[in-house]
């Protein structure tokens, strides 16, 4: 297969322009995968959604360029200057392959194309999965929706304040963000002060994979339901709420997040699989009960129906190519052990550095 995609450009905004834009802020909030602990929900929808610069940004502030547009072009060029990055397996049970793959939800734009060896996984396999196919019109409704019932006690004014400086900080637009609920404000601001880093949810390689897959005329999968991402993301309590809140902001206002997340975005592009293995050790984020109870909710309770999810399309006789975040990788209950307790053979590739 060749690696050229067809000449037509891949304007992303447009795919959207029939959907109302309150609902689509709404999917930019919510579109947020686990990413470090308090920093935790990483959103990765940018590139659909200009994220508008606050008025009266903090002065001295300097807000980030705007993410790299996606284009055939720049895929092709991409493709030919493209190196492997991240984590990749080879999942073998009653005789045909399949391929897991650690992503990273917020990236810098030169790792946004796969290198040749993920992508030609990819073009070996017949069907791309991914967490959510955010580019499915019945997603995009479906989670606007549900995160439209989402309902919320109001945060104490000292916690409101303390967002407020945030959006500034990171120049993000109040209106918009003051809709969402309070967890899905401070995680998206979180994943949003890396952006100066170069690290910007607009890359996501999730958002690349399912563009690439419908170049190459190959069907997306979602292997979970937005209504259960919903679940999963939520805190279940109000304390829980404020407690995580809270954390975030300590982690925003005294700077350690942004050296976080390109931690994270460096073991990710080094592909150093044991350093993502050692995460709880150094990332700070299961000390509190509210912290081991969330990394419980968005890791070891979904990493089962993933797993699951995978083995139903592998054994319907489609060769999958799985693409989930990094962390889902990881211990006696990430998807490489669980896949192997059903019966794949499963080795990990070593991409040359």
């Amino acid at each position: 297969m060749s690696d050229a995609l067809p000449p037509a450009r891949i304007d992303l905004r447009t795919t959207f322009a029939a959907y109302p834009a309150s609902a689509m802020h709404l999917l930019f909030c919510f579109l947020a995968r686990l990413f470090s602990g308090r920093t935790a929900l990483a959103g990765f929808f940018a590139a659909l959604l200009p994220l508008a610069a606050a008025q009266g940004a903090e002065v001295g502030t300097a807000c980030p360029p705007p993410p790299q547009q996606l284009t055939s072009e720049s895929l092709n060029a991409g493709i030919r200057s493209a190196k492997d990055h991240g984590f990749l397996w080879r999942m073998t049970k009653d005789g045909r392959s399949s391929y897991l793959y650690g992503t990273i939800h917020a990236a810098k734009a030169e790792w946004m194309v796969p290198g040749p060896l993920t992508l030609n996984a990819l073009q070996q396999s017949d069907t791309l999965a991914l967490e959510l196919d955010v580019l499915d019109p019945d997603i995009q409704r479906r989670l606007a929706a549900s995160i439209g019932s989402q309902k919320k006690e109001p945060l104490p004014p000292a916690l409101v304040k303390r967002i407020e400086r945030q959006m500034k900080a990171q120049c993000a637009d109040a209106e918009i963000f003051a809709r969402f609920a309070p967890e899905f404000q401070v995680a998206t601001l979180s994943v949003m002060a890396a952006r100066r880093d170069g690290l910007d949810p607009a890359h996501a390689i999730d958002l690349v994979l399912a563009v690439l897959a419908r170049q190459f005329g190959k069907p997306v999968a979602s292997l979970e339901t937005p209504e259960m991402q919903v679940q999963a993301l939520q805190m279940p309590s109000q304390a829980e709420t404020i407690d995580f809140v809270s954390s975030s902001l300590d982690d925003l206002e005294s700077g350690r997040t942004r050296p976080m997340l390109n931690h994270i975005a460096k073991v990710w592009t080094d592909g150093n699989f044991a350093e993502l293995a050692r995460f709880e050790s150094w990332c700070n984020c299961v000390d509190t009960a509210t912290e081991r109870a969330a990394m419980k909710r968005m890791l070891d309770d979904r990493n089962p129906q993933l797993a699951a999810a995978i083995d139903i399309l592998h054994s319907s006789g489609t060769r999958v190519f799985a693409a989930v975040g990094s962390l889902h990788m990881i211990g006696p209950r990430g998807l490489p052990a669980l896949l192997r307790q059903r019966g794949y053979r499963v080795e990990q590739s070593d991409f040359a550095r």
